[in-house]
Order: structure tokens, then sequence, then C-alpha cells
């Protein structure tokens, strides 16, 4: 067993014991015999594995279904009403009282003790009464190791790992992956042998672009007239500038870089999973660097700090943050984005001084994105925890006309790119997946950038990749999106 899937099992494991407790904060619907059956679905079904036998519930409806006594059983039923196998209706799992499902949520049953889920079988799910089916599936041979809806909720059953509790991992987060929403075409966009090796996070700021690189150096760039990008000769950054943790001591693996709303003149945030000084040991931070009155000095010392690692799941010290991008509360608010921490819409005004938004990181070992709150005091709130659906996250890149938030992998996940959205129920969800265009081999691309709306030309506009490898010498390509 690889150690992802042991890791995912470990999830999958998690979210199961955690089903025990119902759903809380929700508004439950009328008795369940009124309620709207349609929108429950058996969405996963586990019947072999480190994972006891298991059904998952989703409600893919838009409101919240109280149900509390409805029935699940096994068999195949025939089309007398007779199951083909052997009556297995005195077989069955109730389902607790006080159990809702919310808008989006999924919900997993420990059904073992009840019955067995065999290789050749069927998962029904009924309304109290036991006789009234809302919804069933069955399958010819084990779960391998899981049969998953795809996408949740109307989908077909497919194989897939284990998500019990959480979307399905459909090898794009429920969503199958498409073409390249652009040209097919891709191009270098730096000389040859600038960077070397480690070029990692990309972020386009106008006519300046921000390279974050793993050997703890920010990169300022400038347009070099052909369409691409060449670092700035002026102010100190002709080779990058070297950055230091506060107080000057450290080497930062700078792995992500982004602004906020403000640009760079509120600073350049960058994330990092270590100090190459202990580099075997986590240190999972955003760093505020102060690149205003930089001068001629050839490193920059970090104004400010938020180590988040105690706050997060333990990951091995190279697997940590790899991106990260900052989403305006302006359009968290208005897509009534739920607050986490709270349970509730979020409000802004409940963590006071503020960058104006909140900073979402992605994590290379476990594919998850977290979204933070990180106050001018230094303290910091966890509002957001999201399976991306990939195997791990490279780069987290903020859309604001698209209002979307892109999720890129690297060769390890042949290039897929992710788009989020706050759905229905308030969390960032997968809208779509795209395959890397068919022009640009499976390269080790950390970094993603998009140019702005006003560089929409033809109805496209550029993107840019940053090749951790340095393939061919080149370690910046240019690519077209649709605008």
């Amino acid at each position: 067993m690889t150690a992802l899937r042991t890791r995912r099992l470990s999830r999958a494991l998690a979210l199961l014991l955690a089903a025990g407790t119902a759903l809380a904060g929700a508004p439950a619907a009328s008795p369940a015999d009124a309620a709207p059956a349609g929108d429950i679905r058996i969405n996963e079904v586990v019947t072999t594995g480190d994972v006891e036998d298991s059904v998952e519930l989703h409600n893919k409806g838009t409101a919240t279904v109280d149900i509390s006594g409805w029935i699940l059983k096994d068999g195949k039923s025939g089309k007398d009403g007779k199951n083909g196998k052997g009556d297995k209706d005195g077989s069955k799992y109730k389902i607790p009282p006080g159990t809702v499902l919310a808008a989006g949520a999924f919900r997993a049953f420990d059904v073992h003790d009840a019955f067995g889920l065999g290789s050749d079988d069927r998962a029904r799910l009924y309304l109290p009464d036991g006789k009234t089916p809302v919804d069933s599936y069955s399958w010819g041979r084990h779960s391998g190791p899981s049969w998953s809806r795809c996408p949740d909720g109307t989908g077909a059953f497919k194989a897939a790992e284990v998500t019990l509790g959480a979307a399905n991992d459909c090898g794009g987060g429920g969503t199958m992956p498409v073409a390249w929403p652009g040209g097919s075409s891709v191009t270098n966009a730096d000389a040859s042998h600038v960077f070397g090796q480690d070029l990692s996070g990309l972020h386009q700021d106008g006519d300046i672009m921000w390279g974050a690189q793993n050997s703890g150096k920010l990169w300022r760039l400038v347009r070099n007239g052909s369409g691409g990008w060449t670092p700035d000769t002026g102010g100190g950054w002709r080779t990058g500038k070297t950055l230091r943790f506060p107080g000057g001591s450290g080497h930062p693996d700078s792995e992500g870089v982004t602004v906020t709303g403000d640009g760079a003149a509120g600073g350049v945030f960058v994330a990092s999973e270590r100090n190459g000084d202990a580099s075997g040991t986590s240190r999972l931070s955003v760093l505020k660097y102060d690149v205003s009155g930089a001068g001629t000095g050839s490193a920059l010392t970090a104004v400010q700090e938020w180590n988040l690692t105690s706050d997060l799941p333990s990951v091995g010290s190279n697997l940590g943050f790899e991106g990260i991008t900052w989403v305006p509360d302006t359009y968290l608010t208005q897509a009534a984005f739920k607050d986490a921490s709270t349970g509730a819409a979020y409000h802004p005004a409940r963590y006071g001084a503020h960058s104006g938004g909140v900073f979402f990181a992605g994590v290379e070992g476990t594919g998850m994105i977290y979204g933070y709150v990180l106050q001018d005091s230094g303290a910091f709130t966890r509002v957001a925890s999201i399976d991306s659906g990939m195997r791990g996250v490279m780069e987290l890149q903020w859309e604001p006309r698209a209002a979307r938030l892109w999720a890129v992998c690297d060769d390890t996940c042949d290039g897929r790119h992710h788009t989020l959205q706050v759905n229905k129920a308030g969390v960032f969800t997968t809208t779509a997946v795209y395959n890397r265009p068919t022009g640009m081999p499976n390269y080790n691309n950390e970094g993603f950038a998009l140019a702005g709306a006003d560089e929409c030309l033809a109805g496209r506009k550029p993107v840019y990749w940053s090749d951790d490898a340095n393939d061919d010498g080149h370690a910046l390509r240019k690519g077209t999106i649709t605008c």
C-alpha cells in the first residue's frame, strides 16, 4: 500500500468515526415522509479493504433533510419486489434519531454490524416505513477500494479512492477532466538558464511578476518585450533577493507567493514549508515582506510571520505549503461563504484588522487547501479546510473576474488544474477539472499565474507556468486561456 493511500484511508476512517454525530446547527426539514427524498442519494459504497462495510449518503439539494429513521438494506430486489438472492429485508440499518443532512453534505454509515456487503450485492435506501424506496446501487464485484458516484449525487458509479464523509475522488474531485480551455500551444517565457531549478510559486501583479524559489529567494520580474519575463535589473533584484525569517535568521523554503488587494504596496506574502537551516522539521508559515523600500540590498527580512504548524495535521518537512493566494472578503461575503470555525456565515468584522480577505494555502503531501484569516496582530483563524481532490496542491491562484479559485498539481497528477467556487452550502467545491494544454509535456510545473482581464485579446489572455525542474534550460512558459 502506498503512503498516499494510507493517508487517504486514515482520513476516511476519521470521517467515518465522526459520522456518529449528527450535523448540528442546521434547521431540520419536515418529517421524513414529507422530506424531498429525491435529493438524498447513495453516493459511495465500500465493501472491502481497511474500512468496514459502509454506505455514504449525499444531499444534492438546496434544503436540509431530516433522515432520522430512514433504513439501509443490502440484497437484490427483483421486479416483483422480492430479493433476487434470498430475502434480506430482515437485515437492516436504521439511521439514528436526530440525523439531518444539510444541503451539499455527506454522511457515512458503518453498516457491517447490521449486514455485510458482498462482492455481488446491492445497497438500498428506504423511508422509515421500510417499503418506500429512495435510492439503490448494485455491483458485481468488491469495491476497489470504493464505488463512488461521479459527479457527486448525480453521476454514474465508478471505482475510486475512499472519501467517506467528503466529496468523491473521481480523478478530479468528482468532476471529470476536460480539455484545456485555451490554446494548445505553449512557448518559453524566459531566456535560457536564467533561474535554474526550484522556481516554484508565481503571481502576476500588473506589469510585475513575483516568483518564489525554494532556495529562499524572491524574484521581481518585469516584461521582456517579447511576451515573457526577465529579472528586474534595479533595486538589487537582478539575481533575486534572499529571504529571511523575522529577526534576520534562517532560510525560508519559499514555495508560494501572493499579494492582497493593495498589491505589493501592502506587502508580498510568501508560503514556506520549512527553515532551510533545519530542513528536517516542518515549519508551515506565511511570511510578509515589505518590498516598497527594499533599496539595493540583496536580502529581505520578514516583517511578520504566521507560523501555522501547530494548527495543521502533521506532514513531511518537504510536503507542506506549496501554493498561496488571497481571496477578498467582498467575494466571500457575497457568496455566503461558511466560516468553518463558527459554522455560520463568514463575517470579516469579527476578526478585526486583517488583510481584507482570506489567505488560502495548498499542501503538497495531502492535497488539502486551508483558508486562514491572518490578523495584523499576528493572530490567525482557520476558516476553511478543503479537499482539492488531487494528490497534491502545488499552486493556488484567485481569478477575480471569473470569481474562481485555481488549484494546480504538477507532473504527479499529469498537470491537472481544478477550479473551485463557493456552492449553495457556502463551501468551496470543484466546478471544473482541466487537463494541461496538449502542447506542453508533463513538466514539473509548481507555479501558475493568470494575467488580468485587461490583457484579454480576441477572447483569450496569457497564463504562465514555472517549471521547478528547469527542463531544457527554461523555468517559465506561456500559454493562453479563454477570458
